[in-house]
């Protein structure tokens, strides 16, 4: 049976609600309901064990009655249950269906993003590179600078806090997006990268707007980062964070990538900026084809 038949089917099989204006909220009520009727089915099982005989059968009907919900609800609000599972489907395949992984952190599946590979070389992304961050104290302050193959990019940075949290270190997250996503305006601008070939392309992606995106989303991350101990030991990602960065990018060539990719570089960003951060600095490399990044020393 197809969903769409069962939802008209289930639709013939709809009582009339009595009470005015609850025509929308019965099936939600109905739906919670059920899911209750589900757990407490779970609950006899804990407790009951296998002398539950009937807890299959059990889970199978209150199963039934969640869908049956599920469709009335979508019918109430003018869904079509096949379209709602379809893109139920494209959600969690760009949530989890995101590239595999070999044993040397390489991507696997579908090719690394290559923004720019139409361009001419002085426009593109180095495919491998090491950045290194190096820290000094001036007048009392501590600052990082970045280098790569020697040449300093972008301004010296610091905490730009009352407290010290390592946040001069924050263009490791920047690094990790030009890497796992092939997309960073603030590091394509200072590696000197700009696609000034194509002037609407150079203002409209790697442009001020673009930049000045970036480094909220860098400001956002890294604020959930510090609230989940850095990410030490995270695997997974909040999907609503992973949602406000789509919402931020959206308009921006990095729309294609997935929440997967995005909080791969998250993840992969922040073990390596712990590593820095520990270190109080250090050498970073970058593959682009490989879609990695790592720490690899002082």
């Amino acid at each position: 049976m197809q969903l769409n038949e069962y939802q008209a089917e289930a639709r013939k099989t709809e009582k009339k609600v009595y009470a005015e204006g609850a025509d929308n909220i019965v099936p939600i009520l109905g739906l919670a309901g059920e899911v209750g009727e589900l757990l407490n089915e779970y609950k006899k099982r804990l407790r009951d064990g296998s002398a539950h005989l009937r807890f299959g059968d059990r889970v199978a009907e209150e199963l039934g009655d969640i869908l049956w919900y599920v469709a009335a609800t979508a019918t109430k609000f003018g869904l079509d249950l096949e379209d709602v599972a379809e893109r139920n489907l494209a959600k969690t395949r760009a949530r989890w269906g995101a590239p595999g992984e070999d044993e040397d952190g390489t991507l696997f599946g579908p090719k690394a993003h290559a923004f720019d590979a139409a361009f001419p070389p002085e426009e593109r992304f180095p495919r491998q590179f090491v950045a290194d961050f190096r820290q000094w104290i001036d007048g009392g302050t501590v600052k990082t600078k970045v280098f790569v193959d020697g040449v300093q990019t972008g301004d010296p940075l610091t905490d730009n806090a009352h407290r010290p949290d390592g946040y001069r270190f924050h263009d490791v997250f920047h690094l990790a997006c030009a890497a796992v996503l092939g997309w960073s305006p603030v590091i394509r601008k200072h590696l000197g990268r700009k696609r000034r070939s194509d002037p609407t392309l150079d203002e409209v992606e790697d442009g001020g707007r673009a930049i000045v995106t970036e480094e909220g989303v860098s400001a956002l991350v890294f604020a959930y980062a510090v609230d989940h101990d850095a990410l030490g030991g995270v695997r997974s990602v909040e999907y609503d964070l992973l949602k406000a960065i789509r919402i931020m990018t959206s308009s921006f060539e990095v729309s294609v990538c997935t929440t997967g990719e995005w909080e791969r570089a998250i993840l992969m960003g922040y073990e390596v900026w712990k590593q820095v951060e520990q270190n109080q600095g250090g050498k970073v490399e970058l593959d682009l084809d490989k879609r990695t990044i790592r720490y690899v020393g002082m």
